[in-house]
């Protein structure tokens, strides 16, 4: 800033040669300088003043807009809100194959209590208890009155209740918006559903997961707003998962078993129709996993997947289908059973220590030889019945879509010796879930091809590599079929339907060694119709016994067979199967002229 002298010397100088008094110089120029500070302070004070009613207008305008809105807007609750994220509560629906619902989101509300601004703690406390009879009085009081600032009181109400607790009228205890999960239909496919529960939280809203099952295995597409809200499509049929629970239960009450579980399979594109454990659960109120005895025993345990069993002579059929597809038999090819017979030091025995003499491979399969599988088994040899069960899927777990599969791994013998083999061709020595059974039978009613086991609608066939040939396939459907016409499984005969199985009886293991003299695993696995198989149909159960005669009876003769056919008789029809004529054999019918 240049700043001008009150005295200029050029001035001063002219003003004393001409006579002037150089003061009066200095006074006008004080003047006009200070004339020039007032404009300018005066024109900065008019700015400020301008701002400053611009700013109170535009407060004035917003407090009388808001309270505008207040006035024409309909009176509700205020309510507190957190601060942070938003939580998305956003979750798809479950279907079944014919879009029937399996669960849906459901708008519900919280309650949460701020004790601080209870009027009454003592008596909200005691109303509350009145409505949610599971609360603790005494915990409950202790929070209302000590120095907590918020607590949950319930996450999930009913609009019944929360009528009863606004009814209270206490200004501390307040409501949050909530979307929880709900299965319409309660325990019906508990194990595929699994189950949800919240994940982060906040007072206006919650986030819903999945904890198991089908929930928590496709959690993040169900999740997932990317995917339009569409509907997870599962392979289930609600009807015949119904009919095929009911039939079981009954099946399991009548049989005195402790638990059982079924899988009804397409057998050419894996998809899994039915399935079903038992016991059970309502995912809508998930239980707590037990924590004292047999974690078999919990309702939560998924009999289907998770279950791990030497499943007993179901597993003849394939020793009968591997030898013929290498040639080394033909379903007529007589093979010796009689004993004794001993592998590795130990001795083969048969059921009751029964002796068929010689038996076509398969008579093997209908009178279900030990003897004759363990004389197949020996001719495959170690090495090729492990690389042929492994094609079939009995080394790993079950691609089945949902969390509980990954656990239900198949228990192999540590050294595959003759003896394993022996033992594994009659169903013991290799413990496999009731899952990896059907995949199995599948893959023999479908002609030859693996198959995985899916959870989701498939829009085709799914097989998957040639396991065996087409011959190989067609012979054992012919001896499963020979089983329940003439063999151990005359139970399952459903006229119209062609069933065609095997039974297998294996005697339960004991937690610490051995096996229980009077306990058995009791399996039925089935193919239907026989001569052109759609479905496969494993039916299990745990320690079953008939008690109608003067002895008990625990075969799967007469227990696992009976139930899987009245499942059959139910279910085949919601199949959109007709009641057939089984074909026959028209080599004994001679043809004459009419006239």
């Amino acid at each position: 800033m240049i700043r001008i002298p009150l005295r200029p010397l050029a001035r001063i100088l002219e003003a004393r040669e001409n006579g002037v008094n150089p003061d009066a110089i200095e006074r006008e120029n004080k003047r006009i300088r200070h004339e020039d500070m007032q404009a300018r302070a005066r024109s900065r004070a008019e700015g400020r003043l301008l701002v400053l009613g611009m700013f109170f207008f535009c407060a004035f305008a917003v407090v009388g807009g808001r309270m505008g809105m207040l006035a024409t807007s309909d009176p509700v609750e205020p309510r507190s809100a957190a601060l942070g994220a938003k939580i998305s509560a956003q979750r798809a629906d479950i279907v079944d194959r014919n879009g029937n619902l399996l669960a849906t989101n459901f708008e519900t509300h919280a309650l949460y209590a701020q004790p601080h601004q209870l009027i009454d703690p003592e008596g909200s406390a005691k109303a509350l208890v009145g409505i949610f009879p599971d609360l603790d009085p005494a915990r409950l009081l202790k929070d209302f009155t000590g120095k907590r600032k918020f607590l949950w009181v319930k996450k999930k109400i009913s609009p019944e209740q929360m009528q009863a607790v606004h009814d209270i009228g206490d200004p501390g205890l307040l409501f949050g918006p909530r979307d929880m999960r709900l299965y319409p239909n309660g325990s019906l496919a508990a194990h595929v559903m699994g189950g949800a529960s919240f994940g982060k939280e906040g007072v206006s809203a919650a986030e819903v997961i999945g904890v198991a099952g089908v929930e928590k295995y496709f959690d993040e597409y169900l999740r997932d707003p990317a995917n339009g809200n569409r509907p997870l499509e599962l392979s289930l049929d609600l009807t015949v998962q119904a009919a095929a629970e009911r039939v079981l239960y009954g099946g399991m009450k009548l049989l005195n078993a402790k638990g059982a579980t079924s899988v009804l399979m397409d057998v050419h594109t894996g998809e899994v129709i039915s399935v079903v454990s038992l016991p059970d659960f309502d995912p809508n109120n998930r239980p707590r996993p037990i924590t004292q005895g047999d974690k078999g025993d919990d309702p939560l345990f998924n009999r289907s997947v998770q279950g791990v069993y030497e499943l007993g002579s179901v597993f003849k059929i394939f020793t009968a289908a591997q030898a013929v597809d290498l040639g080394l038999v033909n379903p007529s090819t007589m093979i010796k059973t009689d004993g004794p017979m001993r592998v590795g030091g130990y001795p083969i025995g048969e059921f009751r220590n029964k002796n068929y003499g010689t038996l076509s491979v398969t008579d093997i399969i209908v009178k279900s030889s030990n003897r004759g599988t363990g004389r197949m088994v020996l001719q495959i040899g170690s090495k090729r019945q492990k690389e042929f069960l492994k094609s079939m899927g009995f080394f790993e777990p079950t691609d089945f879509e949902i969390v509980e599969a990954s656990g239900g791994k198949p228990l192999l013998p540590k050294r595959w010796t003759d003896l394993s083999a022996v033992t594994i061709s009659y169903g013991h020595g290799l413990s496999s879930s009731p899952m990896h059974l059907a995949a199995g039978y599948a893959a023999i009613a479908n002609g030859g091809f693996a198959v995985t086991p899916t959870i989701l609608k498939q829009d085709g066939a799914k097989h998957g590599p040639r396991v065996m040939s087409t011959n190989a396939a067609s012979a054992a459907r012919t001896m499963l079929r020979k089983v329940v016409s003439e063999g151990t499984a005359s139970f399952a005969e459903v006229e119209g339907y062609a069933v065609g199985g095997k039974t297998g009886t294996a005697d339960k293991p004991r937690p610490r060694g051995g096996y229980y003299d009077d306990k058995v695993i009791a399996t039925f696995a089935s193919i239907f119709p026989a001569h052109d198989p759609r479905y496969v149909l494993v039916v299990t159960l745990d320690e079953p016994v008939e008690t109608s005669g003067d002895k008990p009876r625990r075969t799967a003769g007469w227990t696992a067979v009976p139930v899987a056919a009245e499942m059959i008789r139910r279910v085949a029809p919601l199949l959109g199967m007709r009641p057939t004529v089984e074909p026959v054999s028209l080599a004994d019918i001679t043809l004459t002229s009419s006239n």
